[in-house]
């Protein structure tokens, strides 16, 4: 009896033990990022978006973001950054990751995308996030026209300071337009539980 008794709280306790396992490791990742104009909160979907949700988090992790600007800001368009610094010096990146443009998500309001080039699979650092539902910026299918941004998490909090952007003047600067004349700053980019 005491046998079967130790057995059910042995199998009882790696069962539960399991459980929290998996719940924490369900957990979305969320990512902060102070600006000088308020904080963002980012929610990943990695399940969607595993490899943008892992460039993400390495460039955080490797406080890559510290430091940079929002320097491309387009009113009812969307606002990017992760690029440049304050002295608008572009930042050493590492390799462009594939793009995961068809997962399924929407360049909804809110949601961070990546940016790239003319070349569907030359993401790096750079994302943006969009300020409307930008519905042309979506997967339609594998060919230069069609293979749209690859959409890895969404804004949970911060939306006013992302449409606060919005709402500086910009200009022309480094030989790029929509530049805020005010630096918009990621002061730091952290994860947060």
């Amino acid at each position: 009896m005491r046998k079967i008794i130790l057995f059910m709280i042995l199998l009882l306790t790696s069962t539960l033990s399991f459980a929290t396992e998996k719940t924490m490791s369900d957990t979305p990742t969320k990512v902060k990022l102070t600006t000088n104009l308020g904080e963002i909160i980012i929610q990943l979907n990695a399940e969607k978006a595993p490899l943008s949700s892992a460039n993400f988090l390495t460039y955080v992790n490797e406080g890559f973001y510290n430091g940079t600007i929002f320097h491309r800001v387009i009113p009812d368009f969307m606002a990017q950054g992760g690029g440049f610094d304050t002295s608008f010096n572009q930042k050493a990146v590492h390799a462009p990751i594939k793009n995961e443009a068809d997962n399924g998500l929407n360049n909804a309001r809110g949601t961070l995308a990546m940016a790239r080039t003319n070349d569907p699979n030359s993401a790096t650092a750079q994302f943006f996030i969009n300020l409307k539902d930008n519905t042309f910026l979506n997967h339609t299918g594998k060919n230069a026209s069609g293979w749209g941004y690859a959409v890895f998490g969404e804004v949970i909090e911060g939306m006013d300071v992302v449409d606060a952007m919005a709402k500086q003047p910009t200009g022309n600067r480094g030989g790029h337009q929509d530049v805020p004349k005010t630096d918009i700053i990621i002061e730091k980019a952290e994860v947060v539980k």
